[in-house]
């Protein structure tokens, strides 16, 4: 998903050799979930607090196996306020401009590996992980590129070999630092009935192999990555289950064929629309009934507010529906152990990327424009706790 836009050095090719410090491996990810402590319920219940009140998202989350996330700008890393928030809450760490093709190589052959470096190492440093995002997508691609492409400079076959080019060069010099690679995003339609869109860059320029090659380069660059393929909607969450048939499709042509490990399921959602809770966690045992992990991976709950600097919903409604929406979809994670980790798409309100793509609308995320965690993120922490630790027992009554 398309972030508000950063400005990034561009770096020679010499950088693109330095030597990374940081990086945790795919197989360091997997935890086995700890057993709720229940003398620990037992002394709560006797008088001290609840052992969820005050411990960080990441925290809770750990002791039933799921990793809790967010997309990171370089701000977040950078400034002391966000990464006090990033580094506490949250242990798996999504980039979200720094690994994409426009930035790592915004001219042919000259790389800049700087931000998503940075991202790598501030993940080792403070024991999380990190998801590499994306490696084939239809948007913010170098200009070089889609000009050279319009030009009719490359072939069909010349096109593959460039995305080739760029998916062993990207995962391999961050290989076994990454958990998941989304390898590809968005190539799906709207429509009912939903399948691989004829229109997308990719399949009108390199030919609908595409998908599959770039899942087969992927696993051979790095085979300790988890692989996914991520869209939007593809749990049900436009009201239809369209997009999660074509999807699982998609994915069931790529067990055959190549090599997947899981979904990335976005859950964008929007309080003026309805969906159904229900509907996403029976697509996600779907997926796991395929074999497949599933991975929430671009969360976050808009509505419509007064301004794009405040974000002050202006229906007092949406205050209530907004942390709903959010424990619905963390729900439905919880309620399926194939469901690996769920990651919100920015942590903080102030740089979301939602006022600058719905007109009228904000308010997206657990934190609000002044960093205070908002009503969702109190949410979160109890539904993390009811999964960490378990309801505690009743008091005994007369």
């Amino acid at each position: 998903m398309t972030m508000r836009r950063r400005s990034v050095l561009a770096a020679g090719a010499a950088g693109a050799a330095a030597v990374l410090t940081g990086g945790t491996s795919a197989a360091a990810a997997t935890r086995t979930p700890a057993t709720p402590d229940r003398r620990r319920l037992a002394s709560a219940v006797a008088g001290s607090a609840w052992p969820g009140g005050s411990a960080s998202l990441r925290s809770l989350a750990d002791k039933v196996g799921l990793r809790i996330g967010s997309a990171l700008y370089p701000e977040d890393i950078s400034t002391a306020s966000h990464s006090a928030i990033a580094s506490g809450q949250f242990d798996v760490y999504t980039p979200a401009n720094e690994m994409k093709w426009e930035v790592v190589e915004p001219e042919q052959g000259t790389f800049d590996w700087t931000g998503a470096d940075n991202l790598v190492n501030y993940a080792k440093a403070h024991g999380a992980v990190v998801r590499g995002h994306c490696l084939c997508w239809h948007s913010q691609l170098p200009a070089w590129l889609t000009t050279d492409v319009a030009n009719g400079k490359y072939t069909q076959a010349q096109l593959l070999d460039l995305l080739e080019q760029h998916i062993f060069t990207e995962m391999g010099r961050y290989r076994g630092k990454i958990w998941q690679w989304d390898v590809c995003n968005e190539f799906l339609t709207d429509t009912s009935p939903s399948g691989v869109d004829p229109n997308n860059w990719w399949i009108v320029n390199a030919g609908p192999e595409v998908i599959t090659k770039a899942f087969q380069w992927a696993h051979e660059a790095d085979p300790f990555a988890l692989l996914f393929y991520n869209d939007y909607n593809n749990a049900g969450e436009d009201g239809t289950n369209a997009k999660f048939r074509a999807c699982a499709a998609l994915a069931e042509s790529l067990q055959k064929n190549a090599h997947i490990d899981g979904i990335g399921i976005q859950g964008h959602l929007d309080t003026q629309y309805g969906w159904s809770p229900e509907q996403m966690r029976e697509d996600i045992e779907s997926y796991a009934a395929m074999g497949l992990k599933v991975a929430v991976t671009e969360a976050d709950v808009r509505t419509f507010v007064n301004n794009s600097a405040d974000q002050v919903p202006t229906d007092s409604l949406a205050q209530f529906a907004q942390p709903f929406e959010y424990q619905e979809m963390l729900k439905a994670a919880l309620a399926v152990p194939e469901c690996i980790s769920f990651t919100v798409w920015g942590f903080t309100d102030e740089n979301s990327w939602v006022p600058g793509s719905f007109k009228g609308e904000g308010y997206a995320c657990l934190y609000d424009v002044n960093l205070r965690p908002k009503a969702a993120y109190s949410a979160f922490q109890s539904d993390l706790a009811l999964a960490a630790f378990g309801a505690p027992q009743r008091v005994a009554g007369r």
